[in-house]
């Protein structure tokens, strides 16, 4: 006998994946020249170059068992001490490195801390557009997911909406700030005002709401934006963090939890997060990698190609006819559908071998998600099909 809900995950890809997948198999068949491939968030710049130095210098003067043993399960103690020196330097955080748990990417660490909070009948907010794993990381631990609707076109947040919907069985905000899919950098105006409700209601029900931040696009934003770093502005704030895409590394699976001193039940909370942690099977993250980080804390992307790939197919798709959001931040277009039925959209666009991904699963049907973390060369080969679709719908 079989988990059938186990079953249906590992038997049903995500919208992304199956157009990702899909993408492979017509590359053996017309060749990759011919696929126009914009569905998954990969990045497409190399790591930088301080991060090869780092791996060579610790191949070269390592011992084996020091490079690939188990750490602790939180983590390297020097390591957590270098992200915090990094944080208190950038933002004034305060924070220790008993703050910290050293995880294996963003997604596993969403999954320790939702767990860690998912007590019976537990409700988890997201603000839609939303990263569609979220629903699998809250309902597999037998919580609900409440969807707020978009803040169309704005893409900011739908503050009524939040409000009304918080209940004394919410347990916590998941936050995705540059956001993804839609590239949306949530304003610090509009950050205060949600800290506002938050706070208010946490007092009302006799119990923190928490703010879970998810960020693997920090260090993802342009035209000067920046991202507020959310326990200066909310005090129950949890950041998940990634270095998959600030250092181009997402196949390593490495970044953090960090619980802020400030935060309501810390140390219970770090327990449970551990806790959760183990029960998922995690002994330490990638122990070389964590080598590697602490030596590369302080190292930013060069933003240069993502940049230019941002204005070279926003700002041809808009000449087209085709409407965004304003993409701020991480490396993602979020285009309105002709028509208003991205679905119907997408099978168009993959009749002629574009690969664009429906919002339906993001909680927005009217939009397509295109990541732009691609070849120059591809994107400029894509423009006339784009052209084409909108010009003949």
């Amino acid at each position: 006998m079989l988990n059938l809900s186990m079953y249906t995950l590992g038997s049903r890809r995500s919208c992304i994946r199956e157009l990702f997948e899909y993408g492979r198999m017509r590359r053996e068949i017309v060749g990759d020249d011919h696929v126009f491939d914009f569905s998954l968030g990969n990045p497409s710049i190399p790591a930088p170059k301080e991060v090869h130095c780092a791996i060579r210098e610790l191949l070269d003067t390592q011992s084996s068992l020091y490079l690939h043993g188990y750490t602790t399960a939180a983590g390297d103690l020097s390591l957590r001490q270098a992200i915090a020196d990094d944080l208190n330097r950038r933002f004034s955080a305060a924070v220790r490195p008993q703050d910290f748990f050293i995880g294996c990417g963003a997604a596993p660490e969403l999954v320790s801390v939702i767990r860690a909070l998912a007590v019976k009948n537990a409700e988890f907010l997201v603000i839609a557009p939303f990263f569609p794993e979220y629903r699998p990381f809250v309902e597999n631990c037998g919580g609900q997911l409440v969807v707020i609707p978009p803040d169309i076109p704005n893409f900011q947040i739908d503050l009524q909406a939040v409000e009304s919907a918080l209940t004394p069985r919410t347990q916590a905000l998941i936050l995705n700030s540059p956001n993804n899919p839609c590239g949306t950098v949530y304003t610090e105006q509009t950050l205060r005002a949600l800290a506002a409700i938050l706070t208010k209601k946490s007092r009302l029900f006799g119990h923190p709401i928490y703010l879970i931040s998810d960020e693997p696009y920090r260090e993802l934003v342009y035209d000067g934006k920046t991202v507020p770093f959310l326990p200066n502005i909310y005090s129950d704030t949890i950041v998940c963090y990634s270095y998959s895409k600030s250092l181009s590394l997402p196949g390593e699976r490495i970044g953090y939890i960090c619980v802020p001193p400030q935060t309501s039940e810390h140390d219970g909370l770090l327990a449970a997060i551990s806790g959760a942690a183990r029960s998922i099977g995690h002994v330490c993250a990638p122990s070389m990698m964590q080598k590697v980080i602490q030596k590369c804390v302080d190292v930013r992307p060069d933003l240069r190609p993502y940049d230019e790939n941002r204005h070279l197919l926003a700002d041809a798709l808009r000449s087209f006819g085709y409407e965004m959001a304003s993409p701020d931040g991480a490396f993602y277009l979020f285009v309105k559908a002709p028509g208003g039925d991205s679905e119907a959209f997408s099978e168009k666009a993959k009749e002629r071998d574009l690969l664009i991904v429906p919002g339906t699963d993001f909680g927005c049907r009217e939009y397509f998600r295109l990541c732009y973390c691609v070849d120059p060369d591809m994107i400029r080969r894509s423009l006339p099909i784009f052209k084409e679709l909108i010009e003949q719908p």
